[in-house]
C-alpha cells in the first residue's frame, strides 16, 4: 500500500515546492487539518504536533520514490537529528480516517520563531506575512 502524506507548507498546491511537481504524480485526496502549532521559519513553516491549535493542509497518496524525495527535501535523518522528523498521524479526510506521514519540525529549530496564528501557511504567505513576501526597499 502506498503511503498518504499530509502537507502543510510549501508543498501545498500553489506553494513554491508544490507536491504536484514530483513524479510519479501524487494523488490528491483532500483538504484536512491536524492538531499542531505552525511556526514561521522564514521561507517555509514547521509544525509541532499536538495541542489545541489546528494546522491546515492537504492529503495525497505518494509513491515510495516520492516519499524518499520528500525525506531529502525535509532533511530527515535516521537518528532524528535532521531539520524535520517524519511522524505518522491519523487524519480525517471527508469522514475517512487515514494514517498520514507528517514532517514535524525538530524542536531545536523553533526557538524565537513566530507562531502562525491562522495555522494556514498559504494564507500567511499570501498576506505578505512571510519574510520572503515582503516588498524590497
Amino acid at each position: 500500500m502506498m503511503p498518504h502524506v499530509f502537507v502543510y507548507g510549501t508543498l501545498r498546491r500553489g506553494g513554491r515546492n508544490d507536491i504536484a511537481r514530483y513524479r510519479p504524480a501524487p494523488v490528491w485526496i483532500g483538504e484536512a487539518s491536524i492538531a499542531g502549532t505552525l511556526y514561521d521559519l522564514g521561507a517555509y513553516p514547521g509544525v509541532v504536533l499536538g495541542g489545541t491549535r489546528r494546522v491546515r493542509g492537504e492529503v495525497y497518496v505518494v509513491e515510495p520514490a516520492v516519499e524518499a524525495a520528500l525525506d531529502v527535501l525535509e532533511e530527515v535523518a535516521a537518528d532524528g537529528s535532521g531539520e524535520y522528523i517524519k511522524r505518522q498521524v491519523r487524519v480525517e479526510v471527508g469522514g475517512q480516517g487515514l494514517d498520514c506521514l507528517v514532517y514535524e519540525i525538530h524542536p531545536a529549530r523553533i526557538a524565537g520563531r513566530r507562531v502562525i496564528e491562522s495555522g494556514d501557511w498559504i494564507a500567511h504567505a499570501a498576506r505578505g506575512d512571510a519574510w520572503f513576501s515582503q516588498p524590497k526597499d
